[in-house]
This record gives C-alpha cells, sequence and structure tokens, in this order.
C-alpha cells in the first residue's frame, strides 16, 4: 500500500504546524473509531466553525505535509461531530487496488442493471475543466461555510491522504456502508472522476459526501452517461430523492452541476 507518512502526530507538540510549513488556527486531533481510539490521529479539526477563505489558507497543507482539506459537519438530523460517526479504517483497503470501471461495473449490476434494464454503459467521456480544480473547490467550500449552507456546524479538518479523493478511506469514513463495506472501493471511482472531471472532495457528513466539480457536463447525453455512474456509485441519489428516471436526474442534479451531494440512507 502506498501511503504518506501521517504527519498529524506532529501537531500534538506543535500545534499550529509551523515545522510544516502551517498556520493552523486552535484545533484538535482526532482519533475515535467504532473500536475505540486509533493508533494515530485521523484527523485534525478546528475549534471553530469555518468561515469563507479559511479552505484556500490550509489549501498548502497537501503540498507542505500531505494533509488534505475536507469540511466536516452534520446535516439537520445528523451527528456533526466525526469522533461519533462510527469511523472504521479497518474496514477501508487502498483506492489503487481497485478499479473504478470495475467497481461500477459490479455495482451497477448490483443495484442498477434490472431497475434500468439496462447493461452497464461504460464510463462516461472525460471533461475539459474550465477553472483550476483546486481554487474551484475553495470556491465550493466557500459557499458551503458562508450563508444558507447544507451543512451544520461545518469546520475545516485535515486528513491525511495523497490525494483529495482518499479522504474517506484515509478516515475509514462509513458513510456508504449500507452499500459498500469498503469506501476504497468509491475512492478508486472518486479518483478517476479527479482525473476525467477535475472533482475534489469538499465535505463530509455522517452520511453525505460533496464533491466540487470543475468540468460539468454541458449537454444532456455527457450528463445522461455521469448520471448512470451516480446511480452505481450511489443508488439513493436517484431512488430515494423523487426522480421519476435517470434522464430527469441527469437534468435537475447533474447537467452543469458545479458540485454533486451524495447521500446514502
Amino acid at each position: 500500500m502506498a501511503t504518506l507518512p501521517n504527519q498529524l502526530p506532529t501537531l500534538a507538540a506543535d500545534p499550529a504546524g509551523r515545522s510544516l510549513g502551517l498556520d493552523l488556527p486552535p484545533g484538535a486531533l482526532l482519533d475515535t473509531t467504532v473500536e475505540g481510539s486509533w493508533d494515530e490521529p485521523l484527523l485534525w479539526r478546528a475549534d471553530a466553525a469555518a468561515a469563507p477563505g479559511d479552505w484556500l489558507r490550509l489549501a498548502s497543507a497537501r503540498r507542505t505535509a500531505g494533509l488534505c482539506p475536507v469540511l466536516v459537519g452534520g446535516r439537520p438530523d445528523s451527528e456533526p461531530h466525526p469522533d461519533k460517526w462510527e469511523l472504521d479504517p479497518d474496514l477501508a483497503s487502498y483506492p489503487g487496488d481497485h478499479d473504478a470501471e470495475e467497481v461500477l461495473a459490479d455495482l451497477w449490476e448490483e443495484c442498477a442493471a434490472e431497475a434500468q434494464d439496462a447493461d452497464w454503459p461504460g464510463l462516461a467521456p472525460a471533461g475539459v475543466p474550465d477553472v483550476d480544480p483546486d481554487v474551484w473547490a475553495a470556491e465550493v467550500a466557500d459557499a458551503l461555510v458562508g450563508g444558507a449552507s447544507r451543512l451544520t456546524e461545518p469546520r475545516l479538518a485535515l486528513v491525511p491522504a495523497r490525494r483529495s479523493a482518499d479522504v474517506p478511506a484515509a478516515l475509514g469514513w462509513c458513510g456508504p456502508v449500507n452499500h459498500t463495506d469498503d469506501v476504497a472501493e468509491l475512492c478508486a471511482v472518486l479518483r478517476s472522476w479527479e482525473d476525467r472531471f477535475g472533482v475534489r472532495v469538499v465535505a463530509l457528513t455522517f452520511d453525505q459526501l460533496i464533491v466540487s466539480v470543475a468540468a460539468p457536463p454541458r449537454t444532456l447525453a455527457e450528463a445522461e452517461a455521469i448520471a448512470a455512474e451516480h446511480y452505481a456509485f450511489c443508488p439513493d441519489n436517484i431512488t430515494q430523492s423523487g426522480h421519476a428516471s435517470l434522464r430527469a436526474y441527469a437534468e435537475r442534479e447533474v447537467l452543469g452541476a458545479r458540485s454533486w451531494t451524495f447521500w446514502w440512507d
């Protein structure tokens, strides 16, 4: 497994992270899993609620310390504190050990093939970003914390991960456990979306994932192709959200969308 050294323990003696080239606000190291304390911190989380501009100020942490920023919080009906999310790193394999198309094809056969009366259609073609993906991730993060947010008590966190797509696996996040008990499979898909659509993982709640999209689909055909991937990735987005068809979902939630939100029941 190709992993980076976890730099979070450094913050125990250096809370501002200056030895790592950072200037962190007050925060705490969290290590609570479903089985008790993990053998090293899983994330650093700021004490104060996030504000516009915070993400951009810590975006360099990925390059200087191998720590990816992510917003963590809740929804109105869910627990906002990661220590109570029943994280389980033992369940997560390594995202690089999975092939994104194989993962999606298998999940499609399990949950979508019968409902859609169609074989797995294959991966959607790559888009062309019209903005820097990391810059756009900061914009989406600012929108989530400034004004009418979909998150309750959103706070900025740092997670030891090589890339944004690996954040859920690095945490041992179990939000999609009713869909797949190895979130690294979905992280492999997120890696593919990073490469094809400039996606970045921006926010996590107990059961929700929000990503920014730097290369959104511009035509309905492109959106429908991506919607099929969404169906395999997170069936609840379609089956429990009142969309009459995959095409309707593509029109309303995917076409031109600069962020994608996924929720697992």
